[in-house]
């Protein structure tokens, strides 16, 4: 079976994540894909502004109508930085030799590799599937190659459609009382309304 791991912040989950997951899976012949809400991931700065279970609950409503998605909160209550190589010996001594990984990742964010935690490890449990996004440039393959040369062989890349949804933005606008209809499924819409996990962000605004 092969398995896709979409991960990241997901703050909030928006559209633009599921038609990451929709092309991987249609592109790459996954069965099931895995989005994996990180506590704290190491090349990122800023603490996420939602809560980690306030993040999962969104990715939880966000795909439930979609039965080939799940859920996994593997990386939620990690302490200590997030390392992409922990959660995929996790998750290959959970889901056995017979789960073949795909890691979906952003073309820029593979410009980063070398500077992952053990990257010849990574490539070693997973392929790599990249989203090529109109109009992110040109990628020099050959250098990336030269950096990282134990990744010819396990990357694969999909095309994936440009959605122009910003999670900043995403954050600034709920936190201004503003639906977020046409942004992010609607339930997330109705959660974030609801339960106004970015009021901080305009009380930190209003204040300063």
């Amino acid at each position: 079976m092969n398995v896709g791991i979409l991960g990241g912040t997901f703050d909030p989950v928006h559209l633009g994540h599921l038609s990451i997951a929709d092309a991987a899976m249609a592109q790459a012949a996954l069965e099931r894909v895995l989005f994996i809400p990180a506590r704290h991931p190491r090349l990122k700065h800023a603490e996420p502004s939602a809560s980690v279970d306030q993040r999962l609950e969104m990715v939880r409503l966000a795909i439930e109508d979609h039965p080939r998605y799940q859920v996994c909160d593997i990386e939620a209550h990690r302490p200590g930085p997030t390392y992409t190589v922990d959660t995929l010996v996790e998750l290959s001594a959970k889901l056995g030799p017979a789960i073949n990984l795909y890691f979906i990742l952003g073309i820029d964010v593979l410009r980063q590799l070398d500077r992952w935690k053990d990257p010849e490890q990574v490539l070693g449990l997973c392929m790599l599937l990249v989203m090529d996004r109109p109009g992110e440039g040109d990628f020099n393959w050959d250098g990336f190659y030269e950096r990282v040369p134990w990744a010819k062989g396990r990357v694969q890349v999909v095309t994936a459609p440009m959605v122009d949804i910003s999670a900043t933005k995403l954050r600034r606008q709920a936190a201004a009382g503003e639906m977020l209809t046409g942004q992010v499924p609607d339930a997330v819409a109705k959660y974030i309304c609801k339960q106004r996990p970015y009021l901080k962000d305009w009380e930190e605004r209003t204040e300063s």
